[in-house]
């Protein structure tokens, strides 16, 4: 058996990011068959597409030393979507980004989790600047960027071509 990624897991006062696990799929696949959940982040993706993401997500974390989160609730234990660093081949700049289940929208997961992302990126990576790359339109995720500190920085294009607001801070 290939031991496990060394990916940490780190706390706020509400949340728990971790690893994700193979045992998410279903949780993570529901996130994900939410149209509007997923309306600026790629769409919905079937079961077996989202697994595809989860993939992706640990594979970022081999080759990159960094990625993903599941955003776990803490004082439930119910995985509510993914926050963390991104950063693949062709993508604008490397970017702290989410995906939260709808019914927590409000209530400040998505700031809490990125706070606690960026704060790693910075003692761990030693980054001294962090975006977050967002489809035009998305005012949710706008809201979440400015509260973390940034401010738009440019239009960019993702690798498909889609145009990028690039919203970006110093740290």
């Amino acid at each position: 058996m290939i031991p496990p990624l060394a990916i940490p897991t780190l706390s706020t006062g509400r949340l728990t990011l971790r690893p994700f696990a193979e045992g998410d799929l279903d949780a993570f696949a529901a996130i994900w068959a939410d149209e509007e959940t997923t309306r600026y982040v790629g769409g919905v993706k079937t079961r077996e597409g989202t697994w595809l993401k989860l993939a992706g997500y640990l594979g970022h974390w081999v080759l990159r030393g960094y990625g993903q989160w599941a955003v776990v609730e803490t004082a439930s234990g119910r995985l509510i979507g993914r926050c963390g660093l991104w950063n693949p081949v062709g993508w604008p700049e490397l970017e702290v980004g989410w995906t939260l289940e709808r019914s927590t929208w409000g209530q400040g997961f998505a700031t809490e989790a990125g706070e606690r992302a960026i704060a790693w990126a910075r003692e761990e990576l030693g980054l001294t600047r962090i975006a977050s790359c967002i489809v035009p339109g998305n005012e949710r995720s706008i809201a979440v960027a400015e509260r973390l500190g940034m401010s738009f920085d440019r239009m960019d294009t993702f690798p498909e071509g889609h145009e990028a607001a690039v919203y970006a801070m110093a740290l």
